[in-house]
């Protein structure tokens, strides 16, 4: 790996802008890509568009300019404040990794010198019609090498898997005020987003049936998550099915503070979905339960082994087809997918954590 000031390293832009939105576990791929400027390109001012959301969780990144956007505003709105933030300043590099047509019209709102965006197969909804650039054609890799490929098109070839996401004084206290201390946690994060009607979700009595068999392991189990009615009516039926009382803190917390409550797990329990990679993250294991999307694109990064993948079974059940004959990313929307995925498959994955 080539070393911060080698002759042999590659010129460094003065600026590099990083355009990512949303969602959060996508954010936090983006994480490794800006250790890995700051370690080999230090003297490269870093600008990163991002969503306000996700801001709340990586927003304070040391050596980082944000650049903070609310998608709801609209996307002139978006562009406006995005052109009156920049103050008409032109980036070397521009970083363009989110393809869809709404993120393309908002970063047209910058100006640079390069402007990388996806592969033709990856550039969907025209975003090759946005970018000047693009990343090397790589086909089924994980969302976070696709994101790599932006460095190396921009010159910087090498990679650094480091986090180090900041956790404020506040969130620590937060969690060491609602875990106990001195017990193993296994945190569950039972639903994920429903934006897209991804059928993620596992049945809930599956849910308690894993809680159970966690605390007779000897975990205090805790559950997270959002404030939405169906985050809500997850959590009360897995506490009321459980015989052992649990932590709930679905609603409860703030993005940081769930950061927090994350670091202290033993592991994570969840769908794929933005707490199963704030936990890879924080290399804390997920047990991902992947039916309806392929872990070896979308599965946490780090301590993927283990990860319950039942994709392959549902992509022959349902779409009638094996994997390497799918475009990589089809998703299998299936109300019944994640059903594929049994307690036992879960409970498995607890016992090698407790013999570790």
């Amino acid at each position: 790996m080539t070393e911060p000031g080698n002759s042999s390293a590659p010129a460094a832009p003065a600026s590099l802008c990083i355009f990512r939105l949303s969602a959060i576990g996508d954010a936090t791929h983006v994480v490794p890509v800006v250790r890995t400027v700051q370690r080999f390109w230090p003297e490269t001012a870093i600008t990163w568009v991002i969503g306000r959301t996700e801001a709340s969780l990586l927003g304070d990144l040391p050596g980082v300019t944000f650049r903070v956007l609310t998608k709801q505003d609209g996307i002139r709105s978006c562009r406006r404040r995005l052109r009156e933030a920049e103050g008409g300043r032109v980036h070397d590099v521009i970083l363009q990794m989110q393809a869809s047509l709404r993120a393309s019209l908002i970063a047209s709102g910058l100006q640079g010198r390069r402007r990388v965006g996806f592969d033709r197969e990856r550039a969907v909804n025209g975003q090759w019609l946005f970018t000047r650039e693009r990343i090397a054609a790589r086909p089924r890799e994980h969302v976070l090498d696709g994101f790599f490929g932006f460095l190396e098109q921009a010159g910087l070839p090498e990679r650094e898997l480091r986090w180090d996401i900041p956790l404020t004084e506040e969130a620590i206290a937060y969690a060491q005020r609602m875990l106990p201390a001195g017990e193993p946690l296994l945190t569950i994060s039972p639903c994920s987003s429903q934006r897209f009607r991804n059928y993620r979700d596992w049945p809930v009595a599956r849910f308690v049936a894993v809680a159970e068999y966690a605390s007779a392991r000897g975990f205090r189990v805790v559950l997270t998550g959002g404030k939405s009615p169906r985050e809500r009516q997850y959590a009360d039926a897995i506490a009321a099915g459980c015989r052992q009382p649990v932590i709930d803190l679905v609603g409860r917390t703030s993005l940081k503070e769930l950061a927090a409550v994350t670091a202290r797990s033993r592991c994570l329990v969840g769908p794929d979905s933005g707490p199963v990679h704030m936990a890879s993250a924080f290399d804390v294991p997920a047990i991902g339960l992947y039916a309806t999307s392929n872990p070896l694109r979308t599965g946490p990064y780090r301590n993927r082994g283990y990860v319950v993948d039942r994709y392959p079974d549902a992509v022959r059940r349902f779409l009638n087809s094996d994997p390497e004959n799918l475009r990589w990313g089809t998703r299998v929307r299936h109300p019944d997918a994640m059903d594929l995925i049994t307690v036992d498959d879960v409970c498995q994955q607890i016992d090698r954590l407790v013999q570790c």
